[in-house]
């Protein structure tokens, strides 16, 4: 087998031949995290589990070869653990990358998947099947001792979805929003107006992104939210259910943005405890959250499911509990475990498990600024990403690093250490080889870090 390799013109000639053999192309190492990773996806079975899931999709001998879902998956994976935003990012990445092939399993001659491929299997695919996988890496917790689930944090943000607020359209006509806004000015007497009048008199009015009124004809699950930054865009609201003793991604939902947080947490609460009960056997037993989360049928839902509630309250003033007692008596008993030292503990737990979980799926991860549309497009990928991150948290405990990135500052960090035994080494040169190896001439340390193998000596005669 040959592959074809180009040179400039003004270097063609005989020492320098355009065909040279597959097998003489030198080849660089696999990335040790990534070839750390597919040891334990295979230990555990990774591509049989997922083929089973997926074999109701694949029919037939005739057709185009489909992608196997072992290498969607990983593929999905390699767009968390890369912090790629888009399917396209992932398809060229890996198209670009050789140490990604080997974690795909590709060879040389083979070529990569495609965006439209990964777009399409995931549209193929039911949202049962990347849930199937976020549960199947729970278990692999487990097994590690990452995963309690009896104590539980959550907490909500937004994600700014593929759609522009200039393209809304009403719900009852399916009027434009700039056609709106014009027949606004006429009725005001403005005959001809230009943009900079539609601004203003769009400005005084109120209510004017209602979520009631106004929709995205292509992505009618988004919703118009106000972001962390300040700013208004259409939107979607993801809620984490964190495991307060090691961090681990319980469940995720995906739900409307204009949804309250007292309200989204009804089906949070309910996937985390289902994860809580195949994890401990009894489910969770204690649950914090923010001052959003804190209301009278929040607190009475978690007394029903015994669960103990700490969650601070917003400070509304002097309350009338007229025929509210038993409402009373679940917020003063809330708010005595709050003020408590294990209260105190989950807060600041609180922030800071749940906010790395957002940090590396939504920051670091690529996925603050969505590419995908409807809700379930979104999940699927949010499943995966949540997948991904779990078994960071296995990575980490076993060979020190959650991401590349992260085991890449590792081998630098050991490098930098050793480096100063390397110039000692070096200055002591001649005196200190003649003393304990007087046979060999010379000599050159080889280091490096725990992702990088082994850390020696090696001298030459």
């Amino acid at each position: 087998m040959f592959a074809w390799l180009w040179a400039p013109a003004n270097d063609v000639n005989d020492s320098n031949p355009l065909w040279i053999a597959s097998q003489d192309v030198v080849r660089t190492p696999a990335n040790p995290f990534y070839q750390r990773l597919n040891a334990i996806l295979e230990d555990h079975g990774f591509d049989r589990k997922v083929e089973h899931l997926c074999q109701r999709y694949y029919k037939g001998p005739l057709g185009q070869p489909s992608l196997p879902p072992g290498v969607y998956f990983r593929l999905l994976l390699v767009g968390y653990f890369e912090g790629l935003d888009s399917e396209r990012g992932i398809a060229w990445r890996v198209q670009d990358s050789l140490s990604l092939r080997k974690f795909l399993g590709y060879l040389l001659d083979e070529a990569t998947p495609d965006h439209s491929t990964i777009s399409r299997t995931r549209r193929l695919l039911w949202l049962e099947t990347p849930r199937a996988v976020f549960r199947w890496v729970l278990k692999i917790l487990e097994e590690d001792g990452l995963l309690v689930g009896q104590s539980v944090g959550v907490d909500a943000t937004t994600l700014e979805a593929n759609a522009a607020m200039r393209t809304i359209v009403r719900r009852d006509s399916g009027q434009k929003y700039e056609d709106f806004l014009r027949d606004l000015a006429h009725n005001a007497g403005i005959e001809n107006p230009t943009r900079e009048q539609l601004a203003r008199l769009d400005r005084k009015r109120k209510k004017k992104g209602c979520n009631k009124q106004w929709k995205h004809p292509h992505d009618p699950d988004a919703r118009v939210a106000l972001m962390k930054d300040g700013s208004t865009h259409l939107a979607h609201k993801v809620e984490h259910a964190v495991d307060m003793n090691s961090g681990a991604l319980l469940a995720i939902t995906l739900q409307g943005a204009d949804q309250g947080d007292t309200t989204t947490l009804v089906a949070t609460l309910e996937e985390a405890q289902e994860a809580a009960r195949e994890a401990n056997g009894g489910g969770i037993d204690e649950m914090t959250a923010d001052k959003g989360y804190h209301s009278g049928a929040v607190l009475d839902r978690l007394f029903l499911a015994d669960v103990r509630s700490y969650i601070p309250q917003r400070d509304c003033g002097r309350r009338d509990w007229t025929d509210k007692e038993w409402e009373q008596r679940l917020v003063y008993a809330n708010g005595r475990r709050v003020r408590g030292p294990r209260g105190r503990q989950l807060l600041r737990k609180r922030g800071e498990l749940l906010e790395r979980s957002m940090a590396h799926m939504y920051e670091t991860g690529g996925m603050r600024r969505l590419h995908l549309r409807g809700r379930e497009n979104i999940l699927k990928r949010l499943l995966v990403q949540g997948a991904g991150f779990n078994l960071g948290l296995v990575m980490r405990k076993r060979f020190g690093a959650g991401k590349p990135r992260q085991a890449a500052g590792l081998a630098r960090r050991a490098l930098a250490l050793l480096a100063p035994l390397q110039a000692l080494l070096r200055g002591l040169g001649g005196w200190w080889q003649s003393l304990a190896f007087p046979h060999l001439e010379s000599f050159s340390v080889v280091n490096s870090g725990p992702f990088l193998g082994k850390t020696t000596i090696t001298t030459g005669c």
